[in-house]
């Protein structure tokens, strides 16, 4: 396959960002009809189609072309002048909630920095369910219901809840086979993750816990867990890395959905940019 034409990447590019001819044209200070033909040059030279509608939603093989496009474009306007390697390089900050962070992206973030050294990532804590955020982040990671007026959203990942505890609490206090003997134990709190979820999934409409420990983190209640100060309540994706290590042990074979899940959210305006499409893609693409 030869190398299409700058100008055919270009409008591609500016369709699928825009999907609209008119903005295209006005963007690229050509006509309509040339983006029309330009693209349907680019889709003879690919071989594929690229738009599957009239609202110019991209084809399976259109979105994953998309990226190719882009990474290259951002490397063409890559100019090796004076300013050493930093020069060029394209600013993205992202705010994370602390347990997402530590458990899925850390763990994934190696990949993400090696396939695009042009762009330079800057983490920043959020705070769940608040939606605390830092205020200059391009893109941030929420968790919650999904409804949200302010920002646009896609849904990065839901999760199944089930009861942990140190298999030291659980040698000295278990074990838990019914609900009525987890009633019974220290159960650790946390507003992110109510234990009515648990217990209303078998059939029992009791209060939420009003003593024992609380917290407003995962990886902290996870590690009071760790500590046998109780059980908890845990998201699995989250606590994957306490189960991994051993520190907290199941108490029960069974997971019950979490009614909550987490977001990434953006400014209308901010998947123009270059990285920021980059990385959501990145980021769907690695939790799937």
């Amino acid at each position: 396959m030869r190398i299409p034409p700058i100008q055919c990447l270009t409008t591609f590019e500016a369709l699928a960002r825009l999907r609209s001819v008119t903005l295209a044209a006005e963007e690229l200070c050509v006509t309509p009809s040339a983006v029309s033909h330009r693209v349907r040059q680019l889709e003879q030279i690919v071989g594929t189609k690229l738009f599957g509608r009239a609202d110019f939603s991209l084809t399976t093989e259109g979105s994953e072309y998309l990226a190719q496009v882009r990474e290259g474009l951002a490397a063409l306007e890559r100019f090796p002048g004076r300013g050493g390697p930093q020069q060029g390089k394209r600013k993205l900050r992202v705010a994370v909630t602390p347990t997402f962070s530590r458990s899925v992206l850390m763990p994934r973030l190696r990949s993400f920095i090696e396939a695009y050294p042009e762009i330079d990532l800057t983490l920043q804590v959020s705070i769940p369910l608040l939606d605390v955020v830092a205020e200059d982040a391009d893109l941030m990671v929420r968790y919650g219901t999904g409804r949200y007026a302010d920002v646009e959203h896609v849904c990065l990942m839901t999760d199944e809840v089930t009861p942990l505890a140190a298999p030291s609490y659980l040698r000295e206090n278990g074990p838990f086979d019914t609900v009525e003997e987890l009633l019974g134990a220290k159960l650790i709190r946390s507003p992110l993750e109510p234990w009515r979820t648990w217990f209303l999934a078998h059939g029992v409409d009791v209060p939420e816990p009003a003593d024992g420990s609380s917290f407003n983190d995962i990886g902290l209640m996870c590690d009071a867990a760790a500590q046998g100060l109780g059980v908890a309540l845990v998201r699995l994706k989250l606590g994957q890395p306490w189960l991994d290590n051993g520190t907290l042990a199941r108490i029960s074979t069974r997971n019950v959905p979490s009614p909550h899940a987490h977001y990434l959210c953006w400014r209308t305006g901010a998947m123009d940019r270059w990285e920021c499409a980059t990385f959501t893609e990145w980021l769907r693409k690695s939790l799937v």
